[in-house]
């Protein structure tokens, strides 16, 4: 499919049935988005271990609640506000729960291979989890997720209005498992006033650490970050020509070292 993205916001880059997003590092990550069929099994598996946990928790709390009311009236009130406390926790809780504890995913999302990230690529917070999931009372209106569906078939991303609310979408867990993240150099109008930095003298191997780094780094705690962007220019300052005065930051140095290379057409 093909598509003309909009200028980057926020980090976002493109939508529709693939998910491009642009980190502050330069590192491009696509997403599959998951359609409203796989959506749905995953619903249909969810809803069936609600109803098998509501049926034994129902039936046993309906059993105990009349014996003990033989022994303390007025119990059966008690006992059955507390049933529909625990059949609501059960509805919403269920999967506000998992999706906090299992990074964005359920038993029935685990089953259908999807999972529920943050607009940005990252997961969502245990409170855009319970606010995304407290909005399924207005998705099941009338009934039968019907808002639910209506919202995801006009929407792009098959955003249902939980989704809508946080900035959360669907994709595909096996998409999110085999990203491969690509780091592209930056346009940054620095690197065009800077002198030569010998970079032509760098081999593939050197290349490949730098452009490794840079792809990873923001996975890394800063002061490991910081801790490896300057040793690798220390390892390779002996090839380079860097300025005596450097206004750059290492990992910027770092950046304009493989936007030379690439610009000399000999490293892709």
């Amino acid at each position: 499919m093909s598509l003309n993205p909009p200028a980057p916001q926020d980090g976002l880059v493109s939508f529709v049935d693939k998910l491009t997003i642009e980190t502050p590092e330069q590192t491009s990550l696509d997403f599959a988005v998951a359609g409203i069929g796989s959506r749905f099994i995953a619903l249909a598996i969810d809803m069936l271990i609600q109803t098998a946990i509501g049926l034994v928790i129902g039936i046993g709390g309906a059993f105990a609640v009349v014996a003990l009311e033989k022994i303390w009236p007025g119990a059966a009130m008690w006992g059955f506000a507390l049933l529909g406390l625990f059949f609501f926790f059960l509805y919403f809780g269920y999967f506000a729960l998992f999706e906090i504890i299992w990074n964005g995913q359920t038993p029935g999302k685990r089953r259908a291979k999807i999972r529920v990230i943050k607009a940005s690529g990252r997961p969502l917070t245990p409170a855009e989890c319970i606010g995304r999931n407290l909005m399924r009372i207005v998705d099941w209106m009338p009934s039968l997720y019907a808002v639910g569906i209506v919202s995801a078939l006009l929407t792009k991303e098959n955003k249902r209005l939980g989704d809508l609310v946080v900035g959360s979408l669907v994709v595909r867990e096996t998409a999110f498992t085999d990203i491969r993240p690509t780091w592209h150099p930056a346009q940054d109008p620095a690197f065009s006033n800077l002198p030569p930095l010998g970079a032509v003298q760098l081999s593939a191997a050197d290349c490949a650490l730098i452009e490794s780094f840079l792809s990873r780094r923001s996975d890394l705690e800063p002061n490991v970050r910081s801790s490896m962007a300057d040793g690798i220019l220390r390892r390779l300052k002996p090839k380079l020509t860097l300025p005596v005065e450097n206004t750059l930051s290492t990992e910027k140095l770092l950046e304009a070292i493989i936007h030379e290379r690439r610009t000399t057409g000999r490293y892709t």
